[in-house]
């Protein structure tokens, strides 16, 4: 009967059949760049890019290795260059708010020109407003004016003075001004003359003095606003000296960026700076040792740096929009920061040392960022969705830079920009339900799959794939039957015969290694044999943990039984993992039943070694039992079942039917084929349900089997809907087709109990009795048993 249940070998596994295509090694191939098994992703990635709405930002989902990063850059790579190089950005001085620097678009590339030229005008203007002062033709203004200014204080002088010899006074200007000299006989009086006079003679002429000053206030007004009108005269003479070397050499600027309102102005700005700033130019006071050790040899660095621009954004040398991969989003390095310099103790700074984020950079174009990444760094995550929404990038430290006592508020820019971000599943699931911001401004997913399906097409692309791979990483050309083994093995990754992994970091890394072993064997192509070698060696680095277990088994450390017939005794399968490799190992179950009223004990659960899913799974037995066997009166039944020598955390209900055959054994006392081992879910109703890992469940028993020494009995029960799941190794199907082991698919836990103790589980006839002789009939009356002993 358990004859109509084996899996025939021609289903353990999909070979591959390449005969259809026209080749020998990958040197044939015509190559092409395909996207290969992303559909969805790659259309509404396409979609997310191409809509110009706020909001419509892009989540890339998927594991690693899928493509996410390289398909997610190149699309964005195609959408930007269609599109127009973004403006430059330049900050420059703000002379009306100091604190405020002005941000000014310019078109590409005129950033630079921009920089350069207001250089440039500023060493002019250093060099030609001190010759221009210095000039001849200045000169001779300056003393037209001093001669004309000159002559009218002296005639006020004289005015003065006639004034004056009234009262024996005579005045003289001197460096401090206007001086009172007393007269003797007509003349100045001398110094010594003045000491010798008594105190009536001085008192006397105090008295004149006080009467002369009375009478000269009107004239020497005049003497004091003549001097204002010399000042005022002299300062408009160097304002339009100046104004003259400013206006010539501006003139240039102004008329090249005669379009931009905003150079422009600032240039108008710039010019009255200079021209309210002169001294800064004209002042040839030599520096004095202290100032050089203070302001380091240059007394006007800090005035010229007002008029430096600060050429934020260039985009001289790029074609269309930008794509960048910010790898260390961290809030600075995202949105830009002002940076300080010390000064004496002091932590100044200024227009120029504003600093530009990746979001300024790829401002115009598209930024892609690793989820993990962003959300590690302090206040990046945040700092991003205010610029998305705000749709500004504004520069502003944080933390103890934000408090410093000289700082400044950039203006901020205009933001236009498509930001991807790359990430698992999990992430987009946390940040969607706990992340308000999120879902308003990432409203298109692009998921990319694990896995596409075993098409003539794809496997067309995946050969291509192959050749372009090795074209581009010089890799030795593949041979036909080396691909043919790629793809079983891109269909084991996948765990499905009519489906290939879209995990290509994974086909890549045995490609790298296949050729390795082809250079050790000195072939100049990649052979079927090489890639089988890449897969072996590769599993053997991290098989350790496996053979160990397998040793332990062999040595009777760990109990499993491979022969016989036990009650109550059954191997389940199991899958652990070591880092990047996976591998199945058996687990010895085993049931204890006997009369009670405590129904099913899952004793893993009881110490706290149970997951949600197995606690499920061992529940479903109950209903199973219950809707089965408890028609007549409730179950009188206590049942206690684990998994011997396992101390870790069991989850999962793959075991779900192993547990009820062993559960089933119990109660009828029939014995269990120990030479079978089991995988599979049961519902309540004892229809088996597919499980994850089956070949490496299966593999696992069969290396434990095989170190026994294989004798025919031995064997595995699946679900049936695993069958397509079966890519396993040859070692395995071999042992198949020489009838040395035997993989059997069932759909309903009538079928596995037959394989397993060679006895039908039963049917109720009309009576509502369970045919003589099978598994049913044992089990209702033991739990008839257990009731009468319950009533007592």
């Amino acid at each position: 009967m358990k004859e109509n249940y084996k899996i025939p070998s021609s289903r353990l596994k999909r070979k591959s059949d390449l005969t259809s295509f026209d080749f020998i090694t990958t040197e044939q191939i015509k190559m092409n760049k395909y996207i290969i098994g992303q559909e969805r992703g790659i259309k509404a990635l396409n979609f997310g890019l191409s809509i110009k709405k706020k909001g419509y930002n892009v989540f890339v989902s998927g594991i690693t290795g899928t493509g996410r990063n390289s398909h997610s850059y190149s699309i964005a790579r195609s959408f930007a260059e269609k599109k127009s190089v973004p403006d430059d950005w330049c900050y420059v001085y703000n002379f009306k708010r100091p604190e405020n620097p002005v941000a000014i678009r310019l078109k590409p590339g005129e950033g630079i020109i921009f920089k350069r030229k207001m250089k440039d005008f500023m060493e002019k203007l250093r060099i030609e407003i001190p010759k221009s002062f210095s000039s001849k033709e200045y000169d001779d203004k300056k003393s037209e004016v001093l001669h004309f200014y000159q002559k009218k204080i002296e005639d006020i002088i004289d005015e003065l003075n006639n004034m004056a010899k009234e009262h024996n006074f005579i005045f003289k200007q001197t460096e401090k001004g206007l001086l009172s000299i007393p007269l003797v006989e007509g003349r100045p009086m001398k110094e010594s003359e003045i000491e010798e006079l008594s105190e009536k003679e001085i008192a006397d002429i105090r008295k004149s003095s006080t009467q002369l000053i009375s009478k000269a206030f009107d004239i020497v007004k005049k003497i004091r606003q003549v001097e204002e009108e010399l000042r005022n005269k002299m300062k408009k003479l160097n304002e339009e000296t100046e104004l003259e070397v400013v206006d010539f050499y501006s003139a240039y600027i102004e008329a090249f960026f005669s379009e931009n309102e905003a150079v422009v102005n600032y240039i108008d700005e710039a010019k009255q700076n200079i021209i309210e700033n002169i001294e800064k130019f004209i002042d040839e006071e030599e520096t004095t040792e202290l100032q050089t050790l203070l302001n380091k040899g240059n007394k006007n660095e800090d005035f010229c740096t007002r008029f430096e621009v600060n050429l934020f954004i260039d985009k001289s040398n790029i074609k269309g929009a930008p794509v960048i991969r910010e790898a260390n989003p961290n809030y600075y390095n995202l949105l830009g920061k002002i940076e300080h310099v010390n000064e004496h103790g002091m932590l100044k700074t200024d227009h120029t040392r504003i600093r530009p984020g990746t979001i300024h950079g790829a401002n115009g174009g598209y930024l892609i960022i690793q989820a993990r990444d962003i959300l590690i760094n302090p206040g990046a995550w945040e700092g991003l969705k205010r610029a998305l929404i705000t749709e500004e990038a504004r520069i502003e430290n944080i933390g103890k830079e934000s408090i410093l006592p000289e700082t400044i508020a950039p203006e901020p820019i205009p933001l236009d920009l498509k930001v991807i971000i790359i990430g698992d599943s999990y992430t987009y699931q946390l940040l969607y339900i706990y992340d308000d911001d999120f879902k308003k401004l990432f409203r298109i997913r692009a998921d990319f799959d694990i896995e596409m399906g075993r098409s003539e097409e794809n496997v067309k692309k995946i050969i291509s794939f192959i050749a372009q791979h090795c074209n581009e990483e010089g890799l030795k050309p593949f041979h036909k039957g080396a691909i043919g083994r790629m793809l079983e093995h891109g269909s084991r990754l996948a765990e499905h015969q009519n489906k290939l992994t879209t995990r290509f970091n994974e086909i890549v890394e045995i490609m790298y290694e296949a050729d390795t072993w082809a250079d050790y064997d000195s072939s100049s192509v990649v052979l079927e044999e090489h890639v089988d070698k890449a897969i072996y060696e590769k599993t053997y680095r991290s098989n350790k943990f496996e053979e160990k277990i397998q040793e332990l088994i062999d040595h009777g450390t760990i109990l499993i039984s491979t022969s016989g017939y036990k009650v109550g005794e059954i191997n389940g399968l199991s899958v652990m993992g070591s880092g990047q490799y996976s591998f199945g190992r058996p687990n010895k179950i085993t049931v204890a039943t006997y009369a009670g009223k405590d129904g099913i004990i899952n004793i893993e659960r009881e110490v706290n070694i149970s997951g949600s899913s197995h606690d499920k799974g061992v529940m479903i037995l109950s209903g199973y039992l219950g809707e089965k066997f408890a028609t007549r009166h409730p179950l009188s039944l206590s049942a206690s079942i684990t998994f011997e020598q396992s101390y870790g955390i069991i989850d999962g209900d793959s075991a779900s039917s192993t547990e009820l055959y062993a559960l089933l054994s119990s109660l009828s006392e029939l014995p269990i084929n120990q030479g079978i081992a089991v995988t599979g879910s049961v519902n309540q109703k004892g229809m088996i349900q597919p499980i994850g890992g089956v070949n490496e469940k299966i593999e696992g028993y069969f290396k434990v089997c095989k170190l026994r020494g294989l004798n025919g009995e031995e064997g595995v029960i699946i679900p049936y809907q695993n069958i397509e799941n079966l890519m396993l190794s040859d070692e395995v199907i071999e042992a198949v087709n020489n009838g040395r082991f035997s993989i059997y698919a069932i759909k309903t836990i009538d079928e596995g109990i037959e394989i397993l103790t060679g006895v039908k589980l039963g049917e109720r006839d009309e009576d509502g009795n369970f045919e003589e002789g099978t598994v049913s009939c044992f089990v209702q009356k033991k739990l008839d048993r257990f009731a009468k002993v319950r009533e007592k």
